[in-house]
């Protein structure tokens, strides 16, 4: 099995003058999830190259099992800095697609055509699509059959709750918890910086970086039927 992650290439947090980019945990826990399980997973960007992380999720107070475990992994740091070219991807080489969050995505992925046209090629073909925390944007602009994706969808994402309190709620071009919302999906949301995944049908969103860990084991299941 392959499966395709697809990270940010924006590092800019707003006009804050801080860095984003995507959140360690929600790429490492994922990753080893399906490593572990035999999966060939091929990372990609928008710019190709190294993607930027957010320092913040590189800081003890979020640090997991997963994170430490890729603090030590120098194989996975080298394959991370040498993303493909998301335009220099295909679909047909895959079996699913993964978005780790982090606020970076809000910027590039939400809007990138590339992204886009990727997610509606996996999902026209019957393969899996998966996004955790401000992932989920990258759905927005995807349509099928002529209407967002999300549409009709149960889905989750980063809360706006979550969002005011790490005090970004004015600083993020968007809401994922609202655009969700407005373009037709069943959003819900569980305790907040707690556990909550949503699978319907191809599609699997998890809310927040706690929940990117059973997000791959969600998408491990469907790639096993």
């Amino acid at each position: 099995m392959k499966v395709l992650f697809v990270l940010t290439s924006h590092e800019k947090l707003g006009n804050t003058g801080e860095k984003t980019g995507f959140w360690v945990e929600e790429f490492a826990a994922p990753y080893y999830v399906l490593t572990d399980a035999g999966v060939d997973v091929t990372l990609a960007s928008p710019k190709g190259g190294q993607p930027p992380i957010d320092p913040k999720s590189e800081t003890e107070d979020f640090s997991t099992p997963a994170t430490k475990r890729f603090d030590s992994d120098k194989e996975t740091k080298e394959k991370l800095a040498h993303t493909f070219k998301l335009r220099d991807v295909k679909e047909s080489n895959y079996d699913a697609i993964f978005y780790p969050g982090g606020h970076g995505p809000l910027w590039d992925l939400h809007s990138d055509q590339d992204s886009i046209n990727l997610i509606e090629d996996f999902y026209s073909n019957g393969k899996p699509v998966a996004a955790v925390c401000h992932a989920p944007t990258v759905l927005l602009n995807v349509d099928i059959d002529g209407k967002p994706l999300v549409n009709g969808k149960n889905v989750t994402g980063f809360a706006n709750t979550e969002e005011e309190a790490v005090q970004l709620i004015n600083v993020v071009p968007h809401l994922v918890e609202d655009q969700l919302k407005e373009k037709g999906g069943h959003y819900s949301k569980g305790d907040d910086w707690g556990v909550h995944v949503v699978v319907d049908g191809l599609l699997i969103t998890g809310q927040n970086p706690a929940s990117s860990e059973e997000a791959a084991k969600k998408l491990l299941e469907l790639l096993k039927k």
